[in-house]
């Protein structure tokens, strides 16, 4: 595990593969957290890594800036990095996009949980308009959309505490929070879902059952098949959002093995 810190620090898991195996893509990985929190140390972002490694994928992890937190109002700034909005999370994917290209023979994967699956939506689109585009794109429990559908299906819907924090009127809070203001929370590059997603590489989703935000997933992998993408879709029964945070479920090992094997034929 190596840490690089040039334009925007990313964290490098080394593949773990026998003598004489050929290099493969590298899973540039973007954690979740509402775009306003979360970082490389998270389960979703470090035990994902370790065990995709352990599986022979070169995987490198984004720290990216965070929005501010929703509702808080005039934030003081802290020992950290300063709180920003769209577009500067999404530049900070780009410029490790590029680092990872140059430093993969092999190409590039991107992907991401939740709204690192947003922003991974967005940099592949960004790759398509620079034409680098990635081999490839994983999805986790992402939502795509700047307005989160609404759904009657109760099956669809979050369970517990989230059946208020992931409401779709609070997701739409987080989402404009993210952008900041009504003209950037239409750009494709904020949110990809609903806009020409022409030439988009081969994409791997996998959604929580009993998550709102599979609403704007199941939606998001029906325009990408509308546009001629190759899609592979997966609805883990039972499941909530976020399950990638906790390495000891049984849907953690479960998808770990999901995108190994995907992103071995890429």
């Amino acid at each position: 595990m190596v840490l690089s810190t040039g334009e925007v620090p990313v964290r490098w898991y080394e593949a773990e593969r026998t003598t004489g195996a050929a290099a493969g893509p590298t899973l540039l990985w973007l954690h979740g957290g509402g775009f306003f929190r979360g970082g490389l140390d998270q389960p979703e972002a470090h035990a994902v890594a370790r065990a995709l490694a352990a599986r022979g994928l070169t995987v490198a992890t984004v720290d990216y800036r965070l929005a501010p937190v929703p509702l808080v109002g005039r934030q003081r700034p802290g020992g950290g990095r300063p709180r920003v909005r769209f577009p500067l999370p999404l530049e900070d994917v780009v410029s490790a996009h590029r680092e990872v290209r140059r430093r993969s023979p092999g190409g590039v994967l991107l992907g991401g949980a939740s709204a690192g699956a947003c922003l991974a939506a967005a940099a592949t689109l960004r790759a398509l308009d620079d034409g680098t585009p990635p081999v490839g794109a994983v999805f986790a429990y992402g939502f795509f959309h700047a307005r989160h559908p609404r759904v009657r299906d109760p099956a669809v819907r979050s369970r517990g505490h989230r059946r208020v924090t992931h409401a779709p009127w609070a997701l739409d809070v987080a989402n404009r929070n993210y952008a900041g203001s009504r003209r950037a929370l239409a750009q494709r590059h904020a949110f990809p879902g609903g806009h020409d997603l022409h030439g988009f590489p081969p994409a791997l989703l996998v959604h929580a059952e009993h998550d709102t935000m599979r609403a704007s997933g199941d939606r998001f992998a029906a325009e990408l098949a509308g546009a001629g993408a190759d899609v592979e879709r997966h609805v883990l029964p039972g499941t909530r959002h976020a399950f990638l945070n906790r390495p000891g479920l049984a849907e953690f090992a479960t998808t770990i093995a999901r995108i190994a094997a995907w992103s071995a034929r890429r």
